[in-house]
């Protein structure tokens, strides 16, 4: 098919998903706009600078960088080159209540197996059975299945993609994290599901008792060679960076701060969107033949208003059925996340790029009773010679940052002095090391990224969002499609670059018949 006669495409949203599904477009002779309502690219994966220190917004380390990994396929056929980083090692330091000593998750799997083995004796069976989960499902992964089919084409994708080792999977498909514990007689081993929980909060959004299995085999396998967590050199906005420059070198256009207000559809789909000019006030209306929407699935709801194109009869497959859906999921987390930019003493010999700590094993993980924390390194470009940046985030209840009779300042400065107060215990953050102090909120998140109430993460890997019951890239509405962490397979930039890659595929197969 000729350039000229290749359909516009919009994307809704200028996060890696959407400017991963954008570059990939251009690059293959689409006409493309990117429409964003934040002042610099990259969403949850973009930075900030304060006094010279560079923080990372949300999220703080790479996956899939790798030979055959998500980035590095996708920026081979970009032809770009790939941004420098280190390989994270170990890729987690976990402490749990009242210890000192870390359970370290690091990169070599036989260092790794030793760790284990140690932290947590007798639970060698169930890891050796999580290991051989995730050989299968990454092998499937890697054939590129499309999940959830919605079509016949999507499902000859998948069909396409299995094997016959990929069967040892399928009974496990309503497992979750908690029955495998039951099944090696591991569910009374609190230091072990406690480390899983903590682990498992940050990938899946849920907790073990609630993690699907095959999810969780593959965020706890993906830390070990030859895959891997990597930190970037400079900040996370190189990723997003490069996928401008290749879209832009393409043809492509990215707008800044402009707010897509909602998408336009007639009876036979989708036509274009509604934007809004953030300089000027100006709204327009912007044609297309497809929309890629790099936004929640509540955000999409919106976007849609009471749009009624005509869609599939079965419930399951159509628009109606979609916003019911949507209406009917868990409270996504939020997150509290204070920014500190620290002279370098603060930080211990022999820290960690990532660590996570839990401090009650009686409270919820989150609240400020549980912390993720990325530390900078010298010379990665986050701070001045001398100094680092330490970021450390919280889940939260988003919807208690809301409403009326709520002191935000005051419940900021609280959740502040107490984070910071926490994280004295392993840093030295007496008052002279501290330069600068930023903290984000649910409300912040919202303000910058677009998101419903500031969510992050996603919708929640359980069973009945994952895999084959998730969340399609093809929306119910004709020229509709959806990327980010609310579709399979997850959050973080792998998994959103890979939904990204799905939608490109879906499309191409479309207008190419």
């Amino acid at each position: 098919m000729s350039k000229s006669s290749l359909p516009k495409v919009v994307v809704i949203g200028a996060g890696i998903g959407g400017l991963t599904a954008g570059a990939l477009l251009a690059k293959r002779g689409y006409e493309v706009t990117i429409f964003d309502s934040a002042i610099v690219p990259g969403g949850c994966a973009s930075t900030f600078k304060r006094q010279g220190f560079t923080f990372d917004v949300g999220a703080t380390q790479v996956a899939g960088l790798e030979p055959g990994g998500i980035h590095h396929r996708i920026f081979s056929e970009l032809e770009i080159e790939l941004p420098p980083a280190t390989p994270c090692d170990p890729a987690c330091a976990v402490f749990l209540p009242g210890e000192t000593t870390p359970i370290n998750v690091w990169r070599d799997p036989e260092r790794w197996r030793a760790e284990r083995q140690q932290q947590f004796p007798g639970s060698e069976p169930f890891w050796q059975f999580l290991q051989q989960l995730f050989a299968a499902s990454w092998e499937f992964q890697s054939r590129d299945p499309i999940l959830p089919p919605r079509n016949l084409w999507d499902v000859t994708q998948l069909v396409g993609a299995l094997r016959l080792n990929t069967l040892i999977t399928v009974p496990f498909t309503l497992s979750t994290v908690g029955d495998a514990l039951k099944w090696f007689g591991l569910d009374g081993n609190k230091r072990l599901r406690t480390f899983l929980d903590l682990q498992l909060k940050l990938y899946s959004q849920v907790t073990a008792a609630e993690t699907a299995l095959l999810y969780a085999a593959t965020a706890l396998g993906v830390s070990q060679t030859p895959q891997g967590l990597y930190h970037l050199q400079g900040s996370m906005q190189v990723l997003s960076d490069r996928l401008v420059a290749s879209l832009e070198r393409d043809g492509g256009k990215l707008l800044m701060r402009h707010t897509v207000e909602s998408i336009e559809c007639d009876e036979n789909g989708v036509t274009g969107v509604t934007v809004r000019n953030q300089k000027t006030g100006e709204t327009r209306t912007e044609t297309a033949a497809q929309v890629v929407a790099n936004v929640t699935a509540q955000d999409l709801v919106r976007l849609l208003g009471d749009a009624a194109p005509k869609s599939n009869p079965i419930p399951l497959l159509s628009l109606d059925g979609y916003r019911s859906r949507v209406k009917t999921l868990p409270q996504a987390s939020g997150a509290f996340v204070v920014y500190l930019g620290v002279k370098e003493t603060a930080i211990p010999a022999g820290c960690p790029p990532h660590l996570q700590f839990l401090y009650d094993y009686d409270g919820i993980i989150g609240e400020n009773n549980s912390l993720f924390v990325s530390v900078s390194h010298p010379g990665d470009g986050r701070a001045p010679e001398g100094k680092a940046t330490i970021i450390a985030s919280s889940f939260v209840d988003p919807n208690k940052w809301y409403g009326e009779g709520i002191d935000y300042d005051a419940m900021k400065a609280e959740y502040t002095a107490t984070a910071i107060a926490k994280l004295g215990e392993y840093f030295d953050l007496s008052p002279e090391n501290i330069i600068v102090t930023e903290a984000g909120t649910p409300r912040t998140f919202e303000h910058y990224t677009g998101r419903d109430r500031g969510i992050v993460g996603g919708i929640g890997q359980r069973v009945s969002t994952f895999g084959p019951f998730g969340f399609a890239t093809r929306i119910p509405v004709d020229g509709l499609w959806m990327v980010g962490d609310s579709t399979h397979p997850g959050e973080g930039t792998a998994g959103v670059s890979y939904s990204a890659l799905t939608v490109v595929r879906q499309i191409e197969q479309q207008v190419g018949g």
